[in-house]
Order: C-alpha cells, then sequence, then structure tokens
C-alpha cells in the first residue's frame, strides 16, 4: 500500500489561471475531453509499458484543497472569490478511462482519457503526466535490460542515484512490473510487497581486519543466504580463495549450500569466467556469479556475447533514471467538447506534423492473429465503433495512405478500460505480481522484431475510416482559416 499524501497543489500554475478564467466566462460546467499520448518510444524503442495508474487513482481519490490552499491563492490577488468558494467545495466528477498497467503502448495513441467538467478534466494535467511519464519511463527501460539479460534475473539497485525518494519507491514499482526480480529499496517491498534483495557493501569488508574474517562473519550470521562480495580487494587472488575457504569451514558444516558471490568491478566478463571455473573446481557449480556496477542493456547483451559466466545483474543508475533517455513524452490534450449532448471533435494543428492531434472521443483496439495469438496492430475508433472480427478490415496507414492491408482470422481487443463513473473509483488495481505477469503475458505477444533493440519493425497504430475522415475534414476546415 502507498502512504496517502494530499498533492492537489502539485500543479502548473497556469491550471489555476486557465481555471479562473473558465470559472469567471461561466465555462465550469463545460464538458470536455482530454487524451493522455505519448510521440516517441524512449531509446528509440520498438514499445513503450504504460505503468502508475494506481498511484493516479490514489491522486484522484485525495484531490481536496484546504484551508491554507485557498489562502495562499487568495495571497496572489488575481483570482476571483465565487472561484475561491467554488475550490472549497471542489469534488472530482469526471469519468477516466485508462489502458491497464503492464500494457505495452505506442506512439499517438490515447492511454488515458478523461471527460467531465472542463476545470477539473485539466486541473489533474500535471500530476497525470507526471505520474504516468515517470513508472512508464523505468518500466520501458526497465524491460530493455531484462530483455538484454536473456532469462537472467535483474535486480533494481538504484536508489540511492534517484531522483528524489519518490522516484526511487516507484521506479522500484515500476521495473518490478516490468520484470526485474526484485529491489534493494526496502520500503518498496513493505509498501508493495516487491522482494527486497541485497547482502554486503565494502564497508563490510573493510571494517574487519582481514577479508577472510569479514566473510566468515557474515556466513555466520547467515547461514542459509551467504552471498558474499569479491572484489574489495582483488577477485581472482583473494576473493574467491578466500569464499571458498569459508563456504568449506562454515556453510556446509552447518548444512547449508553457498548462495553465490557478487562482481562489483573489472572486467566483468573476463573475471566471471574465471570465478566460475574457480568454484565449479572447487565443487560449488550451483554457487550463482551476480555482477552489478553501471550496467546497462548494451554493456549486459555484450558481456553475454562475449560468454560471460554472470547468472543475476544488480543495475542501478542507467535504470532508475533511464540516464540514456531520462524523457517520456507524454502529453496531455483537449480532443473534444460537449454541446447539447453532442460531441464536437477538436484538433490541434502545427508544422510538425508528429504534434498534429487526433480528434475526438476515441477507443483503441488491438488487433491480434488468431494463429499466432501475436499484436501486429493498434487501431484507433470512435469510442462507440465496433471493429467485425468476422469480417476483414482494411487497415491502413494514416500518414501514408496508399499503404493499406485487409487482414482476417483476428480477434480484436478494446484496451482503454473505465477506471473512474462520474467522480467515483469503478475499477480495482491488481496488485504490483499480477500486473507484473500481466505485463510479461502481453509483451510475448509482440512480434520479436518489434522488439528489437536498434531498429526495431514499426508496430502500427492506424485510424479508422471514421475517425480518418473526421481528422481530414477538421484539417481542411482549419487550414482554409489560416
Amino acid at each position: 500500500m502507498q502512504e496517502k499524501v494530499n498533492l492537489t497543489m502539485l500543479v502548473d500554475f497556469y491550471e489555476f489561471t486557465m481555471a479562473n478564467g473558465y470559472f469567471v466566462e461561466g465555462f465550469e460546467n463545460q464538458i470536455a475531453y482530454f487524451d493522455m499520448f505519448f510521440r516517441k518510444v524512449p531509446d528509440d524503442g520498438g514499445f513503450a509499458i504504460m505503468v502508475g495508474l494506481e498511484q493516479l487513482i490514489e491522486y484522484i481519490k485525495n484531490l481536496k484543497f484546504d484551508e491554507e490552499d485557498i489562502a495562499y491563492l487568495r495571497s496572489k490577488g488575481i483570482f476571483d472569490e465565487g472561484f475561491l468558494d467554488y475550490l472549497k467545495n471542489f469534488k472530482f466528477s469526471c469519468d477516466v478511462w485508462s489502458m491497464p498497467e503492464g500494457t505495452p503502448i505506442f506512439p499517438m495513441e490515447p492511454i488515458v482519457t478523461v471527460r467531465g467538467p472542463i476545470i477539473e478534466a485539466q486541473f489533474i494535467e500535471t500530476m497525470l503526466l507526471l505520474t504516468i511519464n515517470h513508472q512508464s519511463l523505468i518500466a520501458t527501460k526497465a524491460n530493455r535490460i531484462v530483455r538484454a539479460a536473456d532469462g537472467r534475473s535483474v535486480m533494481e539497485f538504484g536508489s540511492r542515484r534517484a531522483q528524489g525518494y519518490h522516484g526511487a519507491i516507484f521506479g522500484a514499482r515500476a521495473a518490478y512490473i516490468a520484470g526485474c526480480s526484485g529491489t534493494a529499496c526496502a520500503i518498496s517491498d513493505r509498501n508493495y510487497g516487491i522482494p527486497a534483495l541485497g547482502t554486503m557493501a565494502h564497508s563490510w569488508v573493510q571494517l574487519f581486519d582481514s577479508e577472510y574474517e569479514a566473510f566468515r562473519a557474515y556466513a555466520e550470521t547467515y547461514p542459509q543466504n551467504c552471498i558474499l562480495l569479491v572484489d574489495t580487494y582483488n577477485v581472482l587472488k583473494s576473493g574467491i580463495p578466500n569464499a571458498i575457504r569459508v563456504f568449506n569451514e562454515v556453510i556446509l558444516p552447518k548444512g547449508y549450500r553457498p548462495k553465490g558471490v557478487r562482481i562489483d568491478s573489472g572486467d566483468i566478463t573476463y573475471l566471471s569466467k574465471k570465478v566460475r571455473k574457480m568454484l565449479d573446481e572447487a565443487g560449488f557449480g550451483d554457487c550463482t556469479i551476480t555482477a552489478s556496477n553501471s550496467l546497462d542493456e548494451y554493456i549486459i547483451r555484450d558481456t553475454l556475447m562475449q560468454g560471460a559466466q554472470i547468472d543475476m545483474y544488480g543495475v542501478g543508475e542507467r535504470l532508475i533514471t533511464s540516464r540514456s533517455e531520462p524523457v517520456f513524452g507524454g502529453v496531455y490534450k483537449l480532443a473534444a467538447i460537449e454541446k447539447d449532448g453532442e460531441i464536437i471533435p477538436k484538433i490541434k494543428i502545427s508544422e510538425n506534423t508528429a504534434k498534429i492531434t487526433n480528434p475526438g472521443f476515441k477507443q483503441v483496439h488491438r488487433l491480434y492473429s488468431k494463429d499466432t495469438g501475436e499484436a501486429f496492430a493498434d487501431v484507433l475508433t470512435m469510442f462507440d465503433e465496433e471493429i467485425n472480427e468476422n469480417e476483414p478490415y482494411e487497415i491502413f496507414d494514416p500518414e501514408h495512405t496508399w499503404k493499406r492491408k485487409k487482414v482476417g482470422n483476428f480477434t480484436a481487443k478494446k484496451l482503454l478500460v473505465k477506471i473512474f463513473d462520474h467522480g467515483e473509483c469503478v475499477y480495482e488495481s491488481p496488485d504490483v505480481h499480477q500486473i507484473k505477469a500481466y505485463c510479461s503475458e502481453q509483451i510475448d505477444k509482440l512480434w520479436d522484431e518489434v522488439k528489437r533493440f536498434e531498429n526495431p519493425h514499426r508496430y502500427y497504430v492506424d485510424l479508422s475510416p471514421s475517425l480518418w475522415k473526421m481528422k481530414e475534414d477538421l484539417l481542411k476546415k482549419y487550414a482554409g482559416n489560416i
């Protein structure tokens, strides 16, 4: 469980100035539709992973303005008193749809949609983006690292390098969902049940008069789970010989087997090969080798290509900060408004075509092959639009419309599910272990070509004919007015 903190005021100040303006102009009851989506997969990857919904739900449930908040806003001297009274009685009443946590996601498709009074729908923008952007970024990076490890365990070790304590806690959560086996962050274990892992630091070894004494003391204390850090002085000349000695003198006589050794510096590929040979010759073929020290997916992949004998990886700063690309560019844009019960689509136009939005109230359908079970395309449709699985369906590239293909023998799954209904939460978040299993299952349904690190196959996100026509009509309408 997470600690409940009122983060209502964690908001860009212009949300207040716009909200005040909406109120003064009489728009406080104007129904609006907003979409969160992103434009580019970090690290030029083939897909990203949606994470952070549980924290978004908790934030929305706790939305309220206290007297201190109102006093602060009044002190600015620019807000209408009627608007401040409105905030005193603020209660979130929007509808929210979202893709479930752990879902693979792709550029330009809505991953969260909010419908409701415009002040409320726009007000949650900052925290919605902050929450989903951060955890989706870390999950996406973590999954790349997990895939590079090719079935070997990856442990998240990044708390001390994270961007603040929330970055450490929620980063550990995101990394676990994306496939990490555990975390060094104890509070994430307490709050979410993510396995906390860890043994010793170099300071333990340095504290004792000798490396042997340090290892022996640790083995006496934790004989059932003894993993020794062997690189404080010299891995091959002292670390492994002392570890083997302690395994024989302490661990075996107590009726246990040693769990492993960890290497935290040096050429881990070369060292792991030598260490494996020494452990095997000493009768400890079941003793695992863990490697850490500024690792990422490329270093891990290279070590394995070079024959490294590593069973587990501990990955810290380059995972928890997504060092190679530390921004997940999710945005939150107005897609439609309602007038007299009619949905009026809205579009943002830019000379940068990547910034042109998809208008209207939309649903995302993921198409799966009945033959292989693999996902091969997503289709954005009008929200109440159905895709008939019993007839061939034509998909086409919305930018290069001559690229068309008729598909059959498929199933279509709607990805946006209802989270809030008129402000009341109607969704029960799965626990983190269920989300992790779902994430793994869904990634397995992607083509291997989409999962390449370099030049991945482009997974198509298409528009239905009706949505495409709506967008084209709006482009023509506003292009003529420019």
